[in-house]
């Protein structure tokens, strides 16, 4: 290995407890990089200024990530630390407490670089805010890094941190993994607390990994799990640390599959079939049984989905004074009125059936142990191709055709991730996803790791490294 982010971020926690480097030259390794490419990556919007005490703090932890350098998504409150929620109503905004999953972070002694590049609010599956460039992946500069978390899929991709947190409240930590050829996990609902805020009342989002293994994102995820004093609802306690269910072996399992498009009626990129097709051939080989099957969510509850989606986004909005809401995006001010205009009934029988759809799903899932999809319709897209600041439905209609599979685990509340299998003849990156029962992260890592070793990613590396 000849630069420092050629190692795995779990092989720099274990370069620094031998004492082969220490936290603070790792940072500042990250930090030049960060200086270097960052204008070219739309990665980081905010920088933090007391790294340099959160390093050397980290002696005193003895987890297997403590000194290794992260960062934040701008989505979650950093305590003293500008956070804008990718809006200009935010844009000097900063947080007395910090999230749950924060202080969990600062806790296992890992060092906090910054906060990364989100959409306002998080909404679209793309990185494009009024208060930053836009996110991009590091393989194609011109091309988007995908969203909500794509500023932490491209700081990731692009090796300024080893590993970031990133949400995902239909995809958006999947679908950007796919986009920078990573590793992207989204764990079970309840797997990771919500405190103190507690915002998300519909149960889609979570917060989870971005990573270049799946060890790495299974020892991140380790760092993150957990429930808080408070918490509305939580996973059960896993039975091990998830970082050791990567060395468990998977046993045979069986494997549902399709490509479908779930949400929306689309044309299917074949590079995006062939990733698909070309993973289920190593399930195959690797000893486990494919099963063809059709979507088990039908097309109706996407309405359901939208109302739902709706109503989070006029929860950011509702308290916007109407001199102020020109400063808010186009496609986030449609969005929000729709959801301001939902009425509480019709919200609660929208959520009642949303909970009545998932039910229905996972009990025609229930013979499988996992569901292999292909994560996104098409590889990243150029920047600009999804947004549409004139007919923001039309914006979100194109969302809905380039992620047609991805918010169907937010609905059901099962953990899912995209692996990094596959490039195109002209090397963009391109995702498929595995999806387990709510709750059994163990055998999704332990089969994803297995893949991992199967066919390796990690010497796959963009222009920018």
């Amino acid at each position: 290995m000849s630069e420092l982010h050629d190692l795995t971020a779990l092989e720099q926690g274990a370069a620094i407890k031998a004492g082969e480097i220490s936290s603070t030259e790792l940072a500042e390794h990250y930090l030049e990089r960060v200086g270097r490419l960052n204008e070219s990556l739309g990665a980081f919007v905010t920088m933090a200024p007391r790294w340099r005490r959160q390093a050397e703090k980290s002696a005193t932890s003895t987890g297997p990530l403590a000194g290794v350098p992260t960062a934040i998504k701008d989505l979650n409150a950093t305590a003293g630390l500008r956070t804008m929620f990718g809006s200009r109503l935010l844009a000097d905004y900063v947080p007395e407490v910090s999230d749950e999953l924060v202080l969990r972070i600062e806790a296992a002694g890992m060092v906090n670089l910054g906060k990364t590049n989100t959409p306002e609010f998080g909404s679209p599956c793309y990185t494009e805010s009024a208060v930053a460039p836009p996110a991009v992946t590091p393989w194609d500069t011109s091309r988007m890094a995908g969203g909500s978390s794509g500023g932490a899929a491209a700081a990731v991709g692009g090796a300024l941190v080893p590993l970031a947190q990133g949400s995902d409240g239909g995809g958006s930590i999947r679908i950007p993994a796919s986009c920078c050829g990573i590793v992207g996990l989204k764990p079970t609902r309840g797997r990771i607390s919500g405190a103190p805020m507690y915002g998300e009342v519909t149960g889609l989002a979570t917060a989870g990994p971005l990573a270049r293994t799946v060890r790495d994102a299974a020892a991140f995820l380790d760092v993150m799990a957990g429930r808080a004093v408070g918490d509305p609802f939580w996973a059960p306690e896993a039975a091990h640390p998830f970082l050791a269910a990567c060395d468990d072996a998977p046993g045979r399992l069986r494997i549902a599959r399709f490509a479908t498009p779930v949400i929306a009626e689309t044309e299917v990129d074949p590079e995006c079939v062939a990733a698909w097709d070309d993973a289920s051939r190593l399930l195959e080989t690797l000893g486990h049984e494919l099963i063809d099957i059709d979507p088990p969510m039908p097309r109706e509850a996407v309405a359901t989905f939208e109302i739902c989606w709706a109503v989070l986004t006029g929860l950011s909005t509702v308290n916007v004074p109407a001199e102020a809401r020109g400063l808010l995006q186009p496609l986030t001010r449609w969005l929000g009125e729709k959801g301001e205009a939902i009425g509480g009934p019709e919200f609660g029988l929208a959520l009642g059936e949303l909970r009545r759809v998932a039910a229905r799903t996972l009990a025609d899932l229930r013979p499988y142990d996992l569901v292999l999809t292909p994560t996104l319709a098409a590889p990243p897209l150029p920047v600009g191709a999804l947004r549409n600041d004139d007919d923001p439905a039309a914006d979100f209609e194109a969302q809905k055709r380039f992620t047609p599979w991805t918010s169907m685990w937010n609905v059901t509340g099962s953990p899912a991730i995209s692996l990094p299998l596959h490039q195109t003849p002209d090397g963009l990156p391109v995702g498929v996803m595995l999806a387990a029962r709510p709750g059994d992260e163990a055998t999704l890592l332990s089969l994803a790791a297995q893949v991992e070793a199967a066919a390796p990613w990690r010497d796959r590396h963009p222009p920018c490294w």
